[in-house]
């Protein structure tokens, strides 16, 4: 008796691939489940607005000067006294990029010592044109 060869057998990667593309066809089809637009719609453009800060804000710029409403503060203490009652509990601040956090940070702590309940930071948000 002749011992027979064993031959391995190949393991069926078209098999694989077609698992492996299967599942590409479903994340890109579960990926697109949200309404689009509607393609009448046309969208406000913020390109030709001027960088004001909002009038009830506290300006801090990169030097450390504080200034409400175009007119410099000496602190928060004052920036806060001179707000209206009714908006002392939220308080905004703008800071200029160039200003250092800790100045910042110091600022914010203050305005929460003297009774302000939150402290926004109003940034700018960076969207690049296409």
């Amino acid at each position: 008796m002749r011992h027979r060869k064993q031959t391995t057998r190949r393991e069926p990667t078209i098999a694989l691939i077609n698992v492996v593309f299967l599942m590409l066809v479903f994340f890109m089809v579960a990926s697109t489940l949200a309404r689009p637009l509607d393609p009448d719609l046309k969208l406000v453009r913020t390109s030709e607005l001027d960088g004001r800060a909002p009038p009830d804000t506290l300006v801090l710029h990169a030097d450390g000067r504080l200034a409400y409403r175009g007119e410099s503060v000496a602190s928060a203490q004052e920036f806060y006294a001179a707000l209206p009652e009714d908006k002392t509990d939220v308080v905004r601040i703008v800071p200029d990029e160039a200003a250092p956090a800790a100045t910042l940070v110091n600022l914010a702590r203050e305005l929460r010592e003297q009774g302000a309940t939150r402290v926004l930071i109003v940034t700018e948000r960076g969207l690049e044109q296409r």
